[in-house]
């Protein structure tokens, strides 16, 4: 990743008047023109997905990797193929054809042998991803702490309306169910239960630029019940008369760092429209995450089903994770502790 994708040739680089490199005077890359264009509606798709996901023009026979891209792209583009073209890919074939071309070669023949994902009827409990099933475990495990935290903070300069800022808090939550879900428990299986939408309670605090941070820390730092509360939590802090750091504090459980680009979007156009006086207006959520929960539990299948792909996966990882060490033993430049202190820098 670390390989750069473009090299511009300049005839000298620029300085700033110290003698160091001036950065914002080096000219921006121009992207080059795609290479020959899709002879069929699959290659067409396919182009079509390499540049929605790289932002830039693709060709039949322009390389995934040489554009940019890298492996957590490459898991993104096999689910785009899945979803658009109904073709269950390996990623693999993703570094074995990185062209549009190749991979329209690959999906000849190739079916999905998945259940489409789609909403439809929800039983009386919802269960719970795999995903959130190992968060539910740690945190029955270890109780409510700030390990499986992910806070985001943005400074916020100018006039900031409340009341439009906790109006549009309220439609982002009632859009997105995952952030107002809690996770209950029936006979010792925990269940996903989505409250109603609602109003979102986001206090103001007066601070200062020098107690920011610690304030923030100590903000971040919360330990969500998740059997009790939703997993979203929001704080404002005000600076000054037109200055603001908006935190929202988000558990694992309910996203990832892939979420915060839908999040801030659905948040920006709500606000927007709020200010203006009208409610935002976005198109209706085809499936929520609890549709996914369902969908999984239906591909896998129960592990004492034999013929189950959940039984099959199972028996190849205790396969191949079989011999590994315990520990893998690197050298380190600080002991390890008994016992981890969940901090880090």
């Amino acid at each position: 990743y670390m390989t750069p994708s473009v090299f511009v040739e300049v005839e000298a680089l620029p300085r700033t008047v110290s003698g160091k490199l001036d950065h914002a005077a080096l000219p921006a890359p121009q992207a080059s023109a795609p290479s020959a264009r899709p002879r069929t509606p699959r290659e067409a798709s396919l182009c079509a997905l390499f540049a929605d996901l790289l932002g830039l023009p693709a060709g039949i026979d322009d390389d995934f990797f040489a554009l940019g891209g890298h492996s957590l792209l490459a898991m993104r583009l096999t689910g785009r193929i899945r979803a658009e073209l109904g073709a269950d890919l390996p990623i693999r074939a993703v570094f074995e054809s990185p062209t549009p071309a190749g991979l329209a070669r690959r999906l000849d023949g190739v079916r999905a042998d998945r259940p489409a994902l789609t909403a439809g009827e929800r039983p009386e409990r919802l269960p719970l991803s795999h995903a959130q099933q190992r968060l539910w475990f740690l945190y029955r495990l270890d109780g409510p702490g700030p390990t499986y935290n992910i806070p985001i903070a943005w400074r916020l300069e100018g006039d900031l309306d409340l009341p439009a800022l906790r109006a549009a808090l309220a439609d982002v939550t009632a859009r997105h169910e995952p952030l107002r879900t809690v996770f209950e428990e029936h006979d010792g299986t925990p269940y996903q239960r989505i409250l109603p939408p609602g109003p979102v309670d986001a206090p103001v605090h007066e601070t200062t630029p020098e107690e920011l941070p610690a304030r923030l820390a100590e903000a971040a730092a919360y330990g969500f019940a998740l059997d009790a509360e939703p997993p979203l939590r929001v704080t404002v802090f005000r600076l000054g008369p037109r200055v603001h750091v908006l935190l929202l504090l988000l558990h694992h459980v309910a996203g990832d760092e892939w979420s915060d680009v839908p999040l801030r979007r659905d948040l920006d156009q709500a606000y927007a429209a709020r200010l203006a006086g009208t409610v935002p207006s976005w198109p209706e959520l085809p499936v929520q995450y609890a549709d996914y929960a369902l969908w999984q539990r239906r591909l896998l299948g129960e592990r004492d089903d034999p013929a189950s792909l959940a039984t099959r996966q199972l028996a190849y990882w205790t396969e191949t994770l079989a011999d590994l060490p315990t520990e893998l033993p690197l050298p380190a430049d600080r002991p390890r502790p008994a016992e981890p202190s969940t901090r880090g820098g």
